[in-house]
């Protein structure tokens, strides 16, 4: 009797990868972490820290493993136990509470976003009524709201809020904008804004931060010529969510935004030629490597890295875990 021949394993399909240049962490998030993990060295467990140091579910329960404790408000922080406010910035009123309990506190918001304070509050000196572009409730835009007195400022989401938006008296007007918009839909509400209010002067320096716009154009290169982007990040991570809109608007059939591979639900990729991956700017690399290891287990895969602009910024951290 004649044996069978072994059976072969069915060849797996071949897909091309490209990744995305940016992707990933951005020098703000990398030193808020930075901040958490070296004041649990400097002053041991528990370090507590105010919300989610930055928007990304894998980070914040690595550092709560190494004894950081999140929480809603100061309130929940008790006197003797330092303190750390998250990358997002916080209203004046939370560190002035802290300096009033003589709390240990480490201020670990992105200095892209307090450059945006200083604005505000230059602009609220010098006697302007000032508009924010940004989202409602979202932590920075809430930090921010709470740099100047109520009143002072003004929260503009849309082309329609853009349009109906009243000046205060005779006030001159400005601007300011959440940095973690997508670039495109800025635009839209400023070109409104400017048409309605011309002597709006422009920043300093733009306001949505270089992180934020380098993974927007390295998505849009991925959206037109991808038939899916993979966006890692967290659900409530504003600038994760805005890459998924970007790759749909510059052409890609298909983009999702997935915490990891896990969540990955595979008959996405019928059908699909090339698979565009990024991250957002809190997601750190190894989800990456492990969305790239899922691909390549189940497919045939040739993993393209996009030429895109290199970063190289890095911000330095709190005096009180150098010295």
């Amino acid at each position: 009797m004649t044996a069978s021949p072994p059976s072969l394993a069915p060849a797996r399909r071949p897909l091309i990868v490209r990744l995305a240049t940016p992707r990933g962490f951005c020098a703000g998030v990398d030193r808020a972490i930075q901040i958490v993990e070296r004041a649990l060295e400097k002053f041991g467990a528990p370090v507590y820290v105010r919300h989610e140091i930055v928007h990304n579910r894998h980070v914040v329960e690595r550092l709560k493993a190494m004894g950081a404790v999140f929480v809603k408000d100061l309130d929940d922080c008790p006197d003797d136990r330092p303190v750390v406010f998250s990358a997002h910035g916080v209203p004046k009123s939370v560190p002035a509470a802290a300096r009033a309990r003589e709390m240990v506190f480490l201020d670990a918001t992105c200095p892209l976003v307090s450059k945006v304070h200083v604005e505000a509050e230059r602009h609220h000196i010098a006697g302007r009524h000032i508009l924010l572009i940004g989202h409602a409730g979202h932590p920075e835009v809430v930090g921010t709201l709470g740099q100047l007195p109520d009143g002072a400022i003004t929260l503009v989401e849309t082309v329609e809020d853009a349009e109906t938006v009243q000046r205060p008296g005779d006030a001159p007007m400005a601007y300011a904008t959440q940095t973690t918009l997508s670039v495109d839909d800025t635009a839209e509400i400023l070109a409104v804004l400017k048409r309605r209010f011309p002597e709006l002067p422009d920043p300093h320096k733009e306001d949505i931060c270089y992180a934020t716009t380098n993974r927007q154009e390295a998505v849009k290169r991925l959206g037109q010529g991808c038939d899916l982007v993979l966006v890692i990040g967290s659900a409530n991570s504003s600038n994760s969510v805005r890459l998924v809109e970007v790759a749909l608007r510059a052409g890609a059939r298909d983009a999702r935004l997935v915490d990891d591979a896990s969540r990955v639900d595979w008959s996405w990729l019928d059908g699909v030629d090339v698979l565009g991956i990024t991250a957002g700017a809190s997601a750190p690399e190894s989800l990456i490597e492990g969305l790239i290891d899922a691909v390549r287990a189940r497919f045939d895969a040739e993993v393209v890295e996009d030429a895109g602009k290199r970063e190289t910024v890095t911000f330095k951290l709190p005096r009180l875990l150098t010295a």
